[in-house]
């Protein structure tokens, strides 16, 4: 067999309008089981099948059912403690990872930032081949939450990224060819983006899309795995009651608007940004949306009406796409209660009968257990506090707090905007019966803006300079931030054990029949959990914070345990819980490893920035303008540290006094940042310098 040759990867290793770099002969792919003409050859069946042994790790969420459960335990609690490093692989990423690997026929498919795809010997680490997609870097603010990617799907020889710039390929799975590429956006008028992971069954990729806080429309789409073809597409809102609806589910939905918005001029949201879950007995895709658009619910909203199907868990047939049934947790959202968080499918014995359920722990705070026949509701609890609801009525609707929505008043609901739990995938153990949940609160003070206006220019609305539509005012929050990991029993809905991390945004979770939980943290490490007691058991650091979920697999009967680490997401840009900052890597343990860990670098916050001109009476205005156009990604200068991308408040005093050389042109376009010009006038520029270098000298200790 041919030796994989490691090429680095770099700006000019992208070759041709197919993004491709090759790095090695096809012959080199004979992998063990597989030959090259075989790599990959994934089907519904293989999926079912090696979810029973957790050799490979096939799909996104482990399984169809997304439960992250790994039946191998060759690693366990008796010898968790000798688990050493096997191997890394420079991913060269500076920003937020939060892929899971898939791992087929001795080959490990990971993404990366910019969809970039990297194809790793599982076994040695070695590079295969690495494909860019080329997607537009000027085009990063298009992306609320930073310019991730969560991952692949692997099906019949072929390997499925969703892009940035919202197309989905189709990759040769052993030389990362390109077989197909199609424009997975359902209208290119609006700033569509693909950030999750595809999920492939039946023959079909399904995936969905990002975009609803600049303004875009909810939807599902199921393409042909093997030509590309548009299969099926779903819309998860109603369009423009004028025109025909698509199906009587959008027919019904519509009657949950307030036509005087006019909302499908604003699109609607309800995107389905994550990745799915699926049963193939019930022949049943589920997935959840995201909340409505704009956030303010009394600017959207008037009538008070549900706004289906935002906030909402959905089940739709695989072959045709036709609505099944839906359960939306949060009616009328009105705090960014997206639902795509993942699922969970199950069967549980709840009053001495087995159920077939699925379980989701919701952005808004609730542990939500379903049928997954029907979606009804079966119970819910909250697993951390919440101040915007006090439980749920007898069919599941949240019963709110006065003054909850922020109406009349500003409001700091708990959980706040980052969600209870967000993107971060949970896992469920049927040896334990417990759900394993990356748990927070980051706090956030908002109130109903009255004088937002769908793509307003209003200084001082957040962020609505480069797209986003909020419809709130943000101000000062008084709560504490918290992260911890729950294990949550869903029968009887309570906790039976916490651990606290140091920070919010820690990773997802991976359960395993050895009896073990891993999960990364904010703080840079690997940490394995007793999944029965809640004990540490082992913990290894890394290069810095994680974000991504671990999974498992075994080769040549030696189990690894492997993680994507990048520190990143929304609250990654501008926050941090550790002094790392080392590029993206993806770091595999075995029991004995002792492969030499990478170098480590350092966060590089330099001193509180001095010295640059300005006039004082700048100040106010300059900061509603770094509202505008500047504090999502940077934070409050000199306040907040930075994450990955710099505070400006620590940035050397130069480059603030030449900030115009930064903001006007495409200095920094590839690292993702927009070109002002024309957005931004001179005088405003200096009005921004004014309130970085402000705020400063405010916060600078006498």
């Amino acid at each position: 067999m041919a030796k994989a040759k490691r090429i680095p990867f770099s700006r000019a290793n992208r070759v041709g309008s197919a993004g491709l770099i090759l790095a090695l002969g096809a012959s080199a792919l004979a992998l063990g089981a597989a030959g090259a003409n075989e790599l990959g050859n994934v089907d519904d069946q293989r999926i079912i099948e090696a979810a029973k042994t957790g050799k490979e790790w096939l799909s996104n969420g482990f399984d169809y059912a997304s439960s992250r459960f790994s039946p191998l335990d060759q690693i366990s609690t008796a010898n968790v403690g000798k688990l050493g490093l096997a191997w890394s692989y420079p991913l060269n990423s500076i920003r937020g990872l939060e892929a899971t690997p898939i791992v087929v026929d001795g080959v490990m498919y990971v993404t990366t930032p910019w969809s970039i795809v990297h194809a790793i010997n599982a076994k040695t680490g070695e590079n295969i081949w690495t494909f860019d997609s080329q997607t537009p870097r000027n085009e990063g603010y298009k992306l609320c939450c930073d310019v991730v990617n969560r991952g692949v799907a692997v099906y019949k020889g072929k390997v499925y990224v969703g892009t940035t710039d919202a197309r989905l390929i189709a990759l040769d799975a052993a030389s990362g060819k390109v077989i197909w590429s199609v424009d997975a956006s359902p209208d290119k008028s609006r700033p569509y983006t693909i950030t999750g992971a595809p999920l492939a069954a039946k023959g079909k990729v399904f995936i969905g899309a990002g975009g609803g806080e600049y303004g875009v429309r909810g939807a599902v789409s199921a393409f042909d795995a093997e030509t590309g073809a548009l299969a099926w597409r779903w819309y998860t809102v109603p369009g423009d009651p004028s025109k025909p609806f698509e199906n009587e589910a959008m027919a019904k939905a519509a009657k949950t608007w307030d036509d005087k918005f006019k909302y499908w001029e604003n699109g609607g949201g309800g995107t389905v940004w994550h990745t799915f879950s699926a049963d193939p007995n019930l022949n049943l895709l589920y997935f959840g949306t995201g909340n409505a658009g704009p956030w303010a619910s009394s600017i959207r909203n008037q009538a008070g009406m549900d706004n289906l199907y935002t906030s909402s868990v959905v089940a739709l047939d695989l072959d045709t796409g036709k609505y099944a049934w839906h359960f939306q947790e949060t009616p009328s959202d009105a705090w960014d209660y997206d639902a795509d968080q993942d699922l969970i499918l199950t069967d549980l014995t709840i009053d001495q009968q087995t159920r077939p359920v699925l379980l989701h722990a919701a952005k808004n705070g609730f542990f939500y257990v379903l049928d997954r026949k029907t979606g009804q509701f079966i119970s819910a609890r909250n697993f951390v506090d919440v101040n915007w609801a006090s439980g749920t009525t007898a069919d599941g609707r949240p019963i709110e707090i006065p003054g909850a929505r922020g109406t009349d008043k500003p409001f700091e609901a708990v959980p706040g905007p980052f969600g209870a739990h967000n993107w971060q995938s949970m896992s469920f153990s049927p040896k334990t019966g417990l759900a394993y949940i990356p748990a927070q609160n980051v706090p956030l003070n908002m109130g109903d803006d009255p004088k937002w206006t769908q793509g307003s220019a209003t200084v001082g609305q957040p962020m609505n300079a480069i797209g986003w539509n909020l419809g709130k005012q943000l101000l000062p929050a008084t709560g504490k931030p918290f992260g911890r990991l729950v294990a949550w029993d869903p029968v009887a809905q309570k906790a039976a054990w916490t651990q606290d991390h140091v920070s919010p945004w820690n990773g997802g979770t991976l359960a395993t029949a050895g009896g073990l939980v891993f999960q990364g943290t904010a703080d840079g490490r690997l940490v394995a959990f007793d999944a029965k007691s809640g004990e540490k058991l082992w913990d290894a650091a890394l290069g810095g914070g994680v974000v991504a979920a671990p999974m498992t697999y075994e080769i040549d009967g030696k189990h690894y345990v492997s993680i994507a680490v990048g520190w990143g997401g929304v609250f990654g840009q501008s926050q941090r819980a550790t002094d790392h900052a080392s590029p993206g890597t993806v770091y595999t343990f075995a029991i004995g490893g002792d492969a030499k860990f990478p170098e480590v670098a350092r966060y590089k916050l330099g001193p509180l920035i001095s010295g640059v001109k300005y006039d004082p009476k700048d100040a106010p205005m300059g900061g509603a303008l770094y509202v505008s156009n500047c504090l999502f990604c940077h934070g409050v200068p000199g306040v907040d540290k930075g994450g990955n991308i710099p505070n400006l408040g620590y940035v050397d005093a130069e480059q603030i006094a030449n900030l115009d050389r930064a903001v006007l042109g495409t200095t920094y376009s590839e690292l993702g940042m927009p070109d002002f010009t024309g957005k931004l006038k001179p005088e405003d520029i200096e009005k921004i310098k004014a309130f970085i270098q402000g705020t400063a000298d405010a916060i600078r200790p006498k």
